[in-house]
């Protein structure tokens, strides 16, 4: 009976301790619901991390840890690319497939973490073990509940939490910019294979400009000089032309390596629908959570520098059973300063956002305007490429006619494939812009495939 009163008594003052800390302030109701719902599943700590690992469980879930809904979590799940089915989403698939996915492992770590502080209202249980001044080890159990903290254990939960939604945007952010750079590889090898196509295409006509002139030359007709500077325009295209395929083929490498099938017959660009629409930065989004996280360990910083109560027992000491009160961050000279600095930390969350709102504006402002001088470019090049093409045929029947020189043909015709190159490059240019807007709004992905 002496046994069953040891272990009963310390016990039953810790459950009054743990109702005393639910009437001032914790919800130990509805909290140890929820435990009981823990215990009943039966996992142990292995089984919950493989379950929170397996892959056929969804990386973003806007459900956190105490049951409510995330709304910043819930923003990234509602979005949807703006990517069109066809090559550029053939070329997301398949990257997001060989995506080893660290972000995802930093994400889930942290939703654990989350949910082990939703339990810091529980007593705390830890061995104790001592040597009597007889020589006899004593070992038994040390129970501790926190009774008021100032709201220390409360401002841990909101921090895991907001931590949480840290990483969920970090993944978003990872996963966009792993499709750009994927695209972004993909737009650099069709285009680099777009510009060697135009040379390409003009190769033959070079060669024979070549031949005519080293046939005037021979005749005497022309001066070597002459034939020299052909042949120098010639020797250029070819070279502009393995440089451009060596580019393409770098990209196609490249791209190859993150991707988990092949790519080599997919081609083609797209026009994207509105990256935007009603998306907010993912950069903003960001600095908002992290100045969520900052405000929620200012506050636990905070309760230090308020009494603290605990209630303990021994279940090695009898009955021993007691309160304690603490400051742990003690009542020092700095205190003052201390508790104005955590203040200023809400303060530095706000503007930290409100510059992030800027930059963010900024950097879409400099892309539009991009864009907008891109398309002006696109525009006026169509009709330089006109001109051109009238150029050059003007000169090749003034050629034929006694009135042109190859050389000035030549020159000509250069021209004309330059201004071609010119036009290739700004259309691919445009599209990169497009798709690097997406990567800012992160609607490259859809939510629930991230």
């Amino acid at each position: 009976m002496g046994q069953a009163r040891y272990i009963k008594t310390p016990v039953a003052a810790l459950l009054c301790a743990s109702v005393l800390s639910g009437c001032m302030g914790e919800d130990l109701v509805s909290r140890a619901g929820g435990l009981a719902g823990d215990l009943t599943a039966g996992l142990t700590g292995q089984d919950t991390m493989a379950v929170a690992a397996a892959p056929d469980a969804p990386a973003l879930n806007g459900e956190l840890s105490n049951g409510e809904r995330s709304a910043l979590i819930d923003a990234l799940l509602n979005r949807r690319s703006v990517l069109p089915s066809g090559p550029y989403a053939q070329v997301a698939s398949s990257v997001l497939a060989a995506n080893s996915r660290a972000a995802e492992a930093e994400l889930r770590a942290a939703m654990l973490r989350s949910k082990a502080r939703e339990m810091n209202w529980l007593p705390s249980l830890g061995p104790t073990v001592s040597l009597t001044s007889l020589g006899s080890v004593v070992a038994g159990m040390v129970v501790e509940q926190t009774l008021f903290d100032g709201g220390a254990n409360r401002a841990e939960r909101e921090f895991a939490r907001a931590d949480v939604e840290v990483a969920a945007v970090a993944l978003a952010q990872d996963t966009n910019d792993r499709v750009y750079q994927a695209l972004d590889l993909y737009l650099t090898a069709q285009a680099a294979e777009a510009r060697a196509a135009v040379h390409e295409g003009g190769m033959a006509r070079m060669e024979r400009f070549e031949y005519v002139m080293s046939e005037r030359v021979n005749a005497g007709i022309n001066d070597r000089a002459d034939l020299q500077l052909v042949q120098q325009k010639l020797t250029q295209m070819r070279s502009d032309v393995l440089e451009d395929r060596e580019e393409a083929a770098a990209a196609r490498a490249e791209l190859a390596a993150m991707s988990a099938t092949s790519l080599d017959g997919v081609s083609g660009i797209e026009t994207l629908s509105d990256p935007a629409g009603i998306a907010q930065p993912l950069d903003v989004m960001k600095v908002n959570a992290e100045g969520t996280r900052g405000l929620a360990e200012a506050r636990a910083l905070q309760a230090g520098y308020t009494p603290n109560v605990t209630a303990s027992g021994n279940l090695a000491d009898g009955d021993s059973f007691g309160l304690g009160v603490a400051i742990p961050n003690g009542l020092g000279f700095g205190r003052g300063a201390d508790l104005a600095a955590l203040e200023a930390m809400g303060q530095a969350a706000e503007l930290a956002v409100a510059e992030q709102r800027e930059d963010s504006a900024r950097e879409v402002a400099a892309i539009e305007g991009q864009m907008a001088s891109l398309r002006r470019q696109q525009s006026n090049i169509a009709t330089i490429v006109a001109q051109a093409n009238d150029n050059y045929t003007l000169f090749e029947q003034q050629l034929r006619g006694g009135q042109r020189t190859v050389p000035e043909v030549v020159g000509v015709f250069r021209t004309k494939l330059d201004a071609e190159r010119d036009a290739v490059a700004i259309r691919y240019d445009l599209a990169r812009m497009e798709l690097k807007l997406a990567r800012l709004y992160g609607t490259l992905v859809d939510g629930e495939d991230i």
